[in-house]
């Protein structure tokens, strides 16, 4: 299907829509506990902020799956702009926190749709041999994407915590674009889907829900690592993120020339084994500027992990399913960065904020050894 580069564009900006679900505000968090002195266990409720909209994506997506299958793309995409916008500014107003956790729990429904829809689309408009590198090109363009929101959210978090929702309007400066631009796929069956295809998709779900657990712990854990531990501000905060978000891009854009020589297994081991390096390295940083080193490897690792499993779910998904897949694996995707901060804070507290980096990470090095090793039976 011969699409134009206004509606190439048109997905990549949704796609980058996506990640904003969460980063925007990430470094307002540390600052509700002074907002609300007097609730308790606040800092988990903080937390909660950002992975409540993955609770509401990982519970719905699979029914969303199957009823956006029966409405067009657009009327989709449409729909959840509008929700997006509404949703994700509420904090600009709303006092209460329950009021605050609510209308976090609804922005996942945006999302969910946004997210559906967006990866359909990718397995709609390419062929299997250019949708990898669109994929890793549209991985690198949501990580830029995200280093914007990170930094603009660190700024205006640092005149009001509240200023970072605002961000989540710029929904509603895409709506004419969707309408103007995006186009509905063609139904035709391509010779290049034509070869046997796995009905159970049962094992990559799991390991994107396990990708998404592990590494949702740097947005999740290291704003109060970096700015409760070592004093700095938001806007140093979401400065040092956002490097992660840049080498995302580019272990999103190595994702094709990996692809030529390695399987889908494969690059998900080693992904895991650049993560695991970067807990380990953060786990030993003693002075904050150190973290402009360590967390890009994370984030190169991520851009690859994450490009890898999506490429690897379109690979193995009928045409005539795409969007009930896409629903599933945005479900496993959201339910890890639900579970992360929940499966963790435990840890956190037993081990030490900046300690629990290392623990992770030497047990995320010890399953790849593991993996490697019985790589004959195992990939």
């Amino acid at each position: 299907m011969q699409i134009s580069q206004a509606t190439k564009i048109t997905l990549l900006l949704l796609s980058m829509v996506t990640v904003m679900s969460n980063v925007a505000i990430i470094t307002s968090l540390p600052h509700l506990k002074e907002h609300y002195p007097n609730v308790a266990d606040m800092e988990l409720y903080s937390r909660l902020m950002i992975t409540l909209p993955s609770l509401s994506i990982a519970l719905l997506a699979p029914f969303l799956g199957h009823l956006l299958h029966q409405i067009k793309r657009r009327t989709s995409v449409v729909i959840g702009l509008l929700l997006f916008a509404l949703t994700g500014s509420a904090g600009l107003y709303l006092e209460s926190i329950e009021a605050l956790l609510l209308s976090r729990a609804l922005l996942g429904v945006a999302i969910a749709v946004l997210m559906i829809v967006t990866t359909a689309l990718v397995g709609d408009y390419f062929t299997q041999k250019s949708r990898h590198k669109y994929m890793g090109l549209q991985s690198a363009f949501t990580s830029v994407g995200g280093i914007l929101f990170l930094i603009g959210g660190g700024l205006l978090s640092d005149i009001h915590w509240r200023y970072p929702f605002g961000i989540y309007l710029i929904g509603l400066v895409f709506l004419p674009l969707v309408i103007l631009f995006l186009r509905e796929p063609e139904q035709v069956q391509r010779e290049d889907e034509l070869e046997l295809v796995q009905p159970r998709l049962l094992g990559i779900y799991f390991l994107a829900f396990l990708l998404m657990l592990i590494f949702y712990i740097m947005p999740t854990q290291m704003p109060f690592l970096i700015i409760n531990h070592f004093g700095a501000s938001g806007t140093l905060t979401g400065a040092i993120i956002g490097t992660a978000f840049v080498a995302n891009a580019a272990g999103a854009m190595s994702f094709s020339k990996l692809k030529q020589h390695f399987s889908f297994q494969m690059i998900y081991v080693m992904g895991v084994g650049i993560i695991g390096v970067g807990f380990i390295l953060i786990g030993l940083v003693e002075n904050v500027y150190f973290f402009f080193l360590t967390s890009p490897i994370m984030g190169f690792g991520g851009g690859i992990l994450m490009t890898n499993i999506m490429a690897w779910m379109l690979s193995k998904s009928h045409h005539s399913k795409r969007v009930k897949s896409s629903g599933y694996i945005t479900s496993a995707l959201f339910l890890g960065q639900f579970a992360s901060p929940i499966i963790f804070h435990p840890v956190v507290l037993f081990f030490g904020i900046q300690d629990f980096f290392s623990v992770i990470g030497l047990l995320l090095l010890a399953i790849v050894a593991v993996m490697t090793l019985f790589k004959r039976y195992l990939l």
